[in-house]
This record gives structure tokens, sequence and C-alpha cells, in this order.
């Protein structure tokens, strides 16, 4: 294992920790989903954020496993302490993911950025950005009722 996915381990436990006692860091919730192949919830941390009202996930460290147990059931949930919301997640493609990344890139680039091409930063071309939206998947999430 590198030092940079030791980092990123201890980084998602103590977020996570934070986040199920009620603690965000800089947007930071803990995301269930439930699991494609054991049909299990599955938790990690993950950093919500709205543009323009709307609530996004993005995938920092590209197909991962909530990336794709959320593709086979789209029903999440967030938590942050006991508050726990529902929602759909629809995966955004294209040039409708653009502004989306490029929020994520300006706010948690400090966080994130290790995970990214060399080069791509919030104030990289639109080309640029919707070249790396593939490997870092972009979702919209359509809120259900909250559940507490």
């Amino acid at each position: 294992m590198s030092e940079l996915d030791r980092w990123t381990k201890m980084f998602n436990a103590f977020v996570g920790r934070l986040a199920r006692a009620g603690i965000s860091v800089t947007g930071a919730r803990e995301l269930e989903t439930i699991g494609r192949k054991s049909g299990q919830p599955r938790t990690t941390p993950v950093n919500l954020m709205k543009v323009d009202g709307q609530p996004y996930l993005v995938a920092p460290r590209g197909q991962t496993d909530w990336v794709r147990n959320v593709r086979k059931n789209p029903e999440v949930k967030l938590r942050l302490g006991r508050r726990v919301e529902t929602y759909t997640a629809v995966e955004v493609h294209g040039d409708a993911a653009v502004p989306v990344m490029r929020y994520y890139l300006k706010k948690w680039f400090w966080e994130v950025g290790a995970f990214f091409p060399e080069g791509v930063r919030a104030k990289s071309t639109d080309a640029e950005i919707a070249g790396i939206i593939p490997a870092h998947p972009v979702f919209k999430l359509q809120p259900s009722s909250p559940v507490e």
C-alpha cells in the first residue's frame, strides 16, 4: 500500500467518524450505498456540494466501489450525525457535468488534487475538465424524503 493510500484510508476513517458524530468537515457526509454483489449497506465519506442549490457528489478517486454500487442501485443515503437524507443518484455526463466538476476542483482540490491528472485545475478549459469526467464520475442527487 502506497503512502498516499495509507493517508487516504486514515483520513477517510477520521472524516467518516466525524460525520457519524454530526461534525461536517467542509461538507463531508457519510454516504451509504447498497453493495452491488452483497446487497449489504456500505459506507464511505464523501464531499457533498451544492451547485445552484442542487446537491451533487463527485468521485475524485474514479471508478470506486461506491460509484459501481450507485450505478447498480441509485438509491443512497447521506448521514450527518443522526440526520439521514435519502436521494436517488443520477449520473451527469459531458457538458452538464463541467460546472459541477469545476466547482468541486475549486472547493476541494487541496484535499483531492493528487487523484486528478497533472495540470487539471478549476481554471482549466471546459474541454480539459470534460475530458476527466469519464474517469471521475459526477452524480446529481434528487432528494427523497428525510429519514431520522
